[in-house]
Formats: C-alpha cells, structure tokens, sequence
C-alpha cells in the first residue's frame, strides 16, 4: 500500500499540465492533512512536477528531459525576471525556444518573431498584439501595463503576457545567465544517469538461500547483490566475502550487511566515487524515496562516467574551466610538470589581486597533471595545505612546479610551488586519494 504522501504524488503526476494546485484542495480531494499535503507538493516542486510563480500560485508544469535543460518556461521567465502575469496564465507551462528584442519597427520585428518566441519589449501596445496573433509570449520591460483587449486576447490563445520592472538589457541578461546556468548543470553526470535499472538488477531476498548468491555468481561473475524485501526496499549487501565458510541452505538474511551505505539519484558521479574509494565499496544500491531500490552503481560505472565528462567538451563554462584553460606547457621547460599561466581578471579578488579560491584550483589542477601523469588514476583532494607568500596581480604569468613526495597504492602527496619572477608567491601540500583504474 502506497503512502499518503507517494498517493499525492501520484495525483498531482496525473493532472494535467497547467492544472493550478493548492494545498486546501489536494487536502480536501484526497482526504489527507494540509500539512501531509504541503509536504508532497513542496517534493513535487523539487521533482520538477509543479512549479510556485510569485502572485500566481502553483501549477503542474511538464517535467524537463535532461536534453532539454537549456530550454525554459514561461514560467521560469516569471520567476527570473521577478515578473507579474497580465494575462494568458494558461500558458505558462509552454516552452519557449527563442526569445526576440522588439527595439524595431513593427513590420520588421514581425519578420524575426514566430511561435514559441519570447518577444522582449516596453510599452507598445500594437506589437504585444501582433506578438501575440503570431504565436509568440510577450514581456513587457520597464513595468509597463498593455491594454484590457490585449489581455483578453492573451487569455485566449493561452500565450502569457509578462511585466517586469527591470529594463530590458537587464531582462535579457538575466535569462541568458540562467540558460547557461542550466547548461552547466546539464554537464554534471548525476548518479541516475548511469545507473544500471532495477529491471537489469539481479537482487536476492531474505528467505532466499546462499546456493540462490552462487547461482547468480555462476551467472554474472558478480559477487555483491542488494538485499530487498517485497516492496523493493533495501535491507541489506551480500559479498563473496560473507560467503566464505558458509554451507549452501543458510539463509541469506543470516550473512548479508544490514544498513548498507546507498545512494540517491540525484548524487553527483564524483560524490559517488569519493564514497566507494573512502569505504572501499565496489557496489552502491541506488535508492528513491523510502529506500526503495532504483538501480545499482559500480565501481567501473564510476570511472567510465568520470573519464567521459573528462573526454566531453565543455559547452557552459565553469571558473574552474577558466583557469585550468590557462595552463600551458612552456616550450623550454625541461621538466614535463611545470606549467604557465597568465592571471585574467576574471581569476581576481576584489582589490585586483589573485582570489583565494583560484589559487586552491591552480595547486589542485597541477596535481591532477602530475598524479595522472605517473600513476593513470583519477584523484580525490583529501586535505590541502596552502601558504600565501606574495600578492599576484592581474596580466602577471606565474608558473607551476608540482613535485610527488609520496605516492602509494591508494594516496599520494605532492608539493607545489607557484611563482612569479623567480620569486615564490604560494606555497602548497596535498594529500590526494587515488581511484584505481
């Protein structure tokens, strides 16, 4: 039997996109708390089933693919650019595709404006009506108001007509930030995007026996299998080495690991992978809500996830792509590990000297370089030491000298040195976990 909670969700995933929601009314359909339903409709929100728009409510919006990230709503323009809804509120869920300054006369701004647009303008009450007849959204800059026939008109074609108090460079800045926003958080490989699906999962049960494991190994080569109970919810791990000295009728629920570490989801690959190298886990059960199985994850899955966003170019970029771009090689250096690079403005603090937290990434990125370099293993930065001798300011090329101390099976130490002019600026000592390969 589902719960009260998972029931709402359940209706609120069978309403149909644009449906407004209010706690009183889940409340009073299914016969729950408010409170009970509050909760499922803030889980919903999380999930991306419903959205909350300011002076609007909440409505029941399509859920975003994954490929479709750096596309947005009308909704999410609302909650952007702090926007009021004039009319067409229906239409909130669409997806809007392109977006169009109307700073032109009106024939001309026809001609670039379609269905599915976003039409930027201020108060041109005949072009938020030719928008509209052409399929296209309106935002009105400035906090300006249209006309009732326009409203109405907006009503009917279920095309929403925003007002914003913000001018327009300001509006289209603030979208454009939040689509490469989005397309920074469409790189980060999440757990749920590797995960081998509970219908390819073999698992065991706790009645089942230990002959059922050596079955599935027999079949597999796998010796870690997930423990769940009828509803699919974890109870524990098997592993070849609970199995050692175990005659074949034991029941499982005699030998598993009770409590085991999952994960969910929504975790990144490289939380992930810290988890497996710090436990020393080769297998992960995958858990949604209720610790209900979803999948599992490798160890393997880990490191060809890692080694593909590696590989992957980048499309939105980050400042830690911004400075490790600026590493270069020089020419004359006859030590393979020393870099260069050249301090841009986007690396500084507020008083023009090189920010902290660049710093951390110069030092962490050499270390990448070198460990990779002599070991082929993806790191973890277990504990970073850093002394900051000298100012840097902006246009000055500092080089990079990272040096192995010690490097083991599992961890490895490194000293790197940064300096400007033969002078040394920084000063830095790593302790770094190795992913084996």
């Amino acid at each position: 039997m589902a719960t009260k909670h998972n029931q709402i969700l359940e209706h609120i995933n069978s309403l149909p996109v644009g449906h407004k929601i209010s706690v009183r009314q889940i409340a009073k359909d299914l016969g729950v708390s408010e409170g009970t339903a509050y909760r499922a409709i803030k889980d919903a929100e999380n999930k991306g089933y419903v959205s909350t728009i300011e002076r609007v409510g909440t409505i029941r919006i399509e859920q975003k693919k994954k490929e479709n990230i750096e596309k947005l709503t009308y909704a999410e323009v609302v909650n952007i650019v702090d926007g009021q809804v004039l009319g067409g509120r229906e239409g909130l869920h669409k997806t809007l595709n392109k977006f169009v300054i109307g700073a032109m006369k009106l024939e001309a701004m026809m001609r670039y404006t379609e269905a599915g647009n976003l039409l930027i303008i201020g108060n041109r009450t005949n072009a938020h009506q030719l928008a509209l007849e052409a399929g296209a959204a309106v935002l009105i800059t400035g906090g300006f108001d249209t006309e009732d026939h326009v409203k109405k008109l907006a009503d009917e074609l279920k095309l929403p007509i925003i007002s914003s108090s913000y001018d327009t460079f300001t509006v289209a800045t603030l979208i454009n930030r939040a689509i490469y926003d989005q397309l920074i958080k469409k790189e980060i490989v999440l757990v749920e995007d590797i995960l081998t699906p509970i219908e390819e999962t073999l698992y065991l049960k706790p009645n089942d026996t230990v002959q059922q494991w050596h079955a599935y190994n027999e079949e597999t080569m796998h010796g870690r299998y997930p423990i769940v109970d009828e509803n699919k919810k974890v109870l524990g791990i098997v592993t070849s080495k609970d199995m050692i000295g175990v005659v074949k009728e034991t029941p499982i629920e005699k030998v598993m690991t009770k409590h085991p570490i999952t994960v969910n989801g929504k975790m990144s690959v490289a939380a992930a992978a810290r988890m497996m190298v710090w436990e020393g886990i080769e297998l992960l059960p995958v858990v949604e809500e209720g610790n209900k199985l979803q999948g599992i994850i490798s160890r393997q899955d880990v490191l060809q996830a890692l080694q593909m966003i590696q590989r992957q170019p980048q499309v939105g970029e980050t400042i830690d792509d911004i400075v490790t771009n600026q590493f270069m090689t020089p020419k004359e250096a006859k030590n393979e590990h020393l870099y260069q690079f050249s301090v841009t403005p986007q690396m500084t603090n507020s008083i023009g000297t090189l920010s902290y937290g660049v710093f951390a990434t110069i030092v962490t990125e050499a270390t990448n370089r070198v460990i990779r370099a002599q070991k082929k293993s993806d790191l973890i930065v277990e504990n970073l030491t850093i002394y900051f001798v000298k100012p840097v300011q902006i246009d000055n090329v500092v080089s990079v000298h990272p040096r192995v101390l010690e490097i083991g099976r599992k961890f490895g130490k490194v000293d790197v040195e940064v300096h400007h002019e033969g002078n040394v600026v920084g000063k830095a000592l790593l302790m770094v976990q190795l992913i084996d390969k």
